[in-house]
């Protein structure tokens, strides 16, 4: 037979109310008390259930990670995913995955969501992060979330990096190789990844006296085919950029694809940089110099700070995780006019 919380407690010598406690992460149990605990959870390979623990804690041990088109960036939501599914390992929570198209009723469906599903917290992807209107109808409804990268000012609990100093970064490799002629594919309007990137790049070129010219900054939406039809605006040019700084991956590889297609070499003929540090960008040929955007511990982290919460109501935090330049083959020095 399946071990019963009762069993828990005669095997630690503790009441069912203490094991409960220790189920539910709740921070009056002392520290040697819960490791006790714990050990009898794995000595007797108790599950909890969480469906009948639910109805007694009025609970439905369900956080929910609600994103946008999972076809645009699905690495990145991919990443997330797994960080998300991490941190639910070892706790009775489980993670619904839900998307959502950003239209003018999303409040509305996200209100439905919860309705019907009563998740104990969400956590929202930019654009939803970015949305006042969903973050005001979140906050009447007393529910608990946490979002990832927003670009509001002071959130409740915020998860994310340093983005735009990562992307000035990224520039400035590129300006330190000697180029001074830098192109920027943009990403998706109303993201904040667009904005903080954006920044960074004419962070880079401000710090470097090199004049900010609008015509190198074309539109993008992150995807492989804005990459592509960007580049080929951009290299029809009389006097083409010597390197392209995307926003991310996707449209790096984009722009690759059309270089190629134009019998460029690269990096001899143009250098390419991304951001993210997708697989994709390992994966093609030469790999792309990139920025490792953390997004596993992003979602883990964002899964545990909402949790905590739960049980601390008044919490609020702004975290941002260490990110890393992945140098690769894409970028050298420009080579003659």
């Amino acid at each position: 037979m399946p071990a019963r919380i009762e069993d828990v407690a005669a095997h630690a010598g503790v009441s069912t109310k203490t094991v409960s406690r220790v189920l539910n992460g709740h921070p009056s149990v002392r520290a040697k008390l819960r490791v006790r605990i714990e050990a009898s959870i794995r000595a007797l390979n108790y599950v909890p259930n969480p469906a009948a623990r639910g109805l007694a804690g009025n609970r439905s041990y369900l956080v929910a990670l609600l994103y946008d088109n999972p076809a645009v960036g699905s690495s990145y939501i991919m990443e997330l995913i797994v960080g998300v599914l991490q941190a639910c390992k070892g706790t009775p929570y489980n993670a619904v995955l839900h998307p959502f198209e950003a239209t003018d009723d999303l409040a509305a469906q996200i209100d439905n969501f919860v309705a019907t599903h009563r998740p104990d917290a969400l956590v929202l992807v930019p654009p939803h992060a970015n949305n006042i209107k969903l973050l005001q109808r979140l906050d009447e409804l007393d529910m608990r979330y946490a979002t990832i990268s927003s670009k509001l000012r002071e959130p409740r609990i915020d998860i994310g990096f340093d983005e735009r100093k990562a992307a000035a970064d990224i520039v400035e490799h590129l300006i330190s190789l000697g180029h001074r002629r830098i192109a920027h594919i943009a990403g998706l309007k109303g993201h904040g990844a667009r904005t903080w990137r954006l920044n960074g790049y004419r962070d880079a070129l401000r710090k470097a006296g090199i004049p900010y010219d609008e015509s190198l900054v074309l539109e993008g939406d992150f995807t492989f085919a804005a990459g592509a039809a960007g580049a080929r605006t951009l290299l029809s040019r009389r006097r083409p950029p010597t390197a392209i700084f995307t926003a991310n991956d996707d449209m790096a590889c984009g722009v690759m694809r059309e270089a190629y297609e134009r019998g460029l070499a690269i990096p001899d003929d143009l250098s390419v940089c991304g951001f993210d540090d997708t697989p994709v960008s390992q994966l093609i040929s030469p790999g792309v110099t990139t920025v490792h955007q953390p997004c596993r511990e992003i979602g883990r982290l964002a899964v545990e700070s909402v949790l905590q919460s739960i049980r601390d109501p008044a919490l609020r935090l702004q975290a941002r995780v260490p990110y890393e330049m992945q140098l690769r083959a894409s970028t050298a020095a420009p080579g003659k006019p």
